[in-house]
């Protein structure tokens, strides 16, 4: 698709400037412990930013490794992470996750996609926004803004986020890979929403193929 990728990434980098949220503040963009990013990173599925992060904040001030989730039950970590979404699920698994690391792979977590994703409750999201924020690695993590975004502007038409993640490819310029998730994040939370965008305020609209059919 013939979309100018530089003018888009620099106005998403401008509404991140003015960008107020929890996401900018979270680990996921201080280089914490990749065991931290990762455990983080399942609590944010399907909950609010505004939830997610101050949980995580909190757990971390007193469990830090896969060493000290092993020693909790997971009634008490039920109890630290609730009103995480699907907080009893996502206990268990983080505590299956602490014995595998532990046990499988001499206390790292993994640093491939593919020995990720064999992790309980780790899917391709997760595992790409761990190689990307706690490993550096070149890849692109598609949530649910990065798709929506990505289609609606017109940069990818894909009907699912692993669709979307190889059609981003490419067209974005390896060098932004690591960039699009939460300038995209912090553009669909203020912006370019999931119902009523705000597509009067939208510098995108020019290149926009969503406006123009509206």
């Amino acid at each position: 698709m013939n979309k100018d990728i530089e003018f888009i990434i620099n106005y998403l980098k401008e509404v991140w400037k003015d960008y107020e949220s929890p996401l900018k503040s979270n680990i996921h963009l201080k280089g914490n412990d990749p065991f931290q990013i990762l455990i983080s990173t399942i609590l944010s599925t399907r909950t609010k930013d505004e939830i997610t992060y101050p949980t995580a904040k909190k757990l971390f001030e007193i469990y830090k490794n896969p060493e000290d989730f092993i020693k909790i039950s997971t009634e008490e970590l039920e109890r630290l992470i609730y009103p995480i979404g699907f907080y009893k699920t996502k206990a268990k698994s983080i505590k299956k996750i602490a014995e595998i690391i532990i046990r499988e792979y001499n206390n790292k977590v993994p640093d491939e996609f593919e020995e990720l994703i064999k992790l309980p409750n780790v899917g391709r999201k997760v595992a790409n926004l761990v190689l990307s924020v706690a490993y550096s690695k070149d890849v692109i993590c598609v949530d649910t803004h990065v798709h929506r975004i990505s289609n609606r502007i017109g940069l990818v038409r894909a009907k699912t986020p692993t669709e979307t993640e190889f059609k981003l490819m490419e067209v974005v310029p390896r060098k932004y890979w690591r960039e699009i998730n939460y300038l995209m994040v912090g553009f669909g939370q203020v912006i370019c929403k999931p119902t009523k965008p705000k597509c009067d305020v939208c510098k995108l609209k020019a290149v926009c193929d969503y406006f123009k059919k509206h």
